[in-house]
């Protein structure tokens, strides 16, 4: 080895240590660089840099998939509700299921509204959705029917936080037999403005009480026992 002269390994040592304290030093100065830009950005628009509003997710539902999307979404709306559930529907034909998880959902406390509509498109129709009336309300479901006319919107909203809106009746057909689809929304501005509709639909919409149900003709329940008969396919 010549006199004063480094050995080769220990001079790339030497150049790779100074190589990365440089790295080093950069990559902090760029730390230190992003944080002073966005501290200048949050100061002049005076809130963050960004915000979220919530998750917005659209859903199909398909009669060939072997799988009841529009149901598993509704009857999750109900069963994990802890304040209220308020439900917008033209056709109220439900089976022992939704039936069970609307009146076990209001037995514990939930606030449970449903609205459903005070002049009907199709009678028969009518008729059978107003047969399902007594069994809720005697677990304290809350039912409304709009007074000024039809109401055809088909939503759920759930505890300020889940509303969905879409396409979906509460029947046979909607929810195992057609092609539906829907929007779901979870802490979304568009929750809070669904509630607000239906909160202002039922002041504009009669309160059904238990003795509507029970005061009515004999031949209008026996008619109401028939179609429920032939539910499935109305």
């Amino acid at each position: 080895m010549a006199i004063g002269r480094i050995p080769e390994s220990e001079s790339k040592e030497r150049q790779s240590g100074i190589l990365r304290r440089c790295f080093c030093r950069c990559g902090t100065l760029q730390i230190i660089l992003r944080r002073i830009i966005w501290h200048i950005n949050h100061r002049s628009t005076g809130k963050k840099q960004y915000e979220s509003d919530g998750y917005v997710q659209p859903y199909a539902d398909s009669p060939i998939d072997h799988e009841n999307q529009a149901e598993n979404i509704y009857l999750n709306i109900i069963n994990y509700a802890k304040d209220y559930v308020y439900i917008f529907t033209p056709y109220l034909i439900i089976d022992e299921e939704m039936c069970v998880a609307l009146c076990n959902a209001a037995k514990s406390g939930v606030d449970v509204r449903i609205v459903t509509p005070g002049i009907p498109d199709k009678k028969l129709v009518f008729l059978l959705t107003q047969s399902y009336y007594q069994e809720l309300l005697k677990a304290n479901v809350k039912i409304y029917q709009f007074a000024k006319g039809f109401i055809h919107a088909k939503c759920f909203v759930c505890d300020d936080e889940i509303a969905t809106v879409g396409s979906i009746n509460l029947d046979y057909r909607s929810l195992y037999l057609h092609y539906e689809c829907g929007i779901y929304m979870y802490r979304s501005k568009a929750v809070r403005q669904v509630k607000e509709d239906v909160l202002n639909t039922i002041e504009q919409s009669k309160t059904i009480s238990l003795g509507f149900c029970q005061n009515r003709e004999w031949y209008v329940k026996v008619l109401q026992c028939l179609l429920r008969l032939f539910a499935p396919l109305l």
